[in-house]
């Protein structure tokens, strides 16, 4: 999970697991595909961002949820973000310990750094589905 397209990053509907959706462009050699990364038994999630307060400050503006907007500052319009450096596995983890000890099930740390987010994870299975494109996490009814 490294220098691809970070589409949507949440728990899901039920909860319980939380789910990255990233779109691997392939590069040279290799094929486009959407994934779908989902951390199932997540017990923990910290997201922070990480982009600086002077990027922020020029950020704050509703028409930068547009794709092409005319003023400067972060553009959240483009619904994506650049997963770089990218997913490491912490090791050792004592968050990660301390959920094994507890539920007698293994249980891991994983750090995700993305263009405008830091994400970390404890969980305990990671599966990965290849999905088609346009996948929507989840709806509301009646919306």
């Amino acid at each position: 999970m490294f220098d691809h397209a970070l589409l949507f990053h949440g728990y899901t509907a039920s909860m319980r697991d939380y789910e990255l959706v990233v779109h691997e462009h392939g590069g040279a050699h290799g094929t486009a595909a959407t994934r779908r990364y989902l951390f199932r038994y997540c017990v923990e999630a910290d997201v922070s961002t990480s982009l600086p307060w002077s990027v922020w400050q020029r950020s704050l503006d509703d028409r930068l949820l547009d794709p092409e907007p005319e003023v400067d500052g972060y553009v959240w319009g483009v619904r994506w973000q650049g997963l770089y450096p990218g997913a490491q596995l912490v090791v050792p983890s004592a968050r990660a310990a301390l959920w094994t000890d507890a539920a007698g099930s293994a249980f891991r740390e994983v750090r995700i750094e993305a263009g405008a987010h830091e994400i970390t994870l404890v969980f305990s299975e990671l599966a990965v589905i290849d999905i088609a494109s346009g996948y929507a996490p989840f709806t509301v009814p009646g919306a």
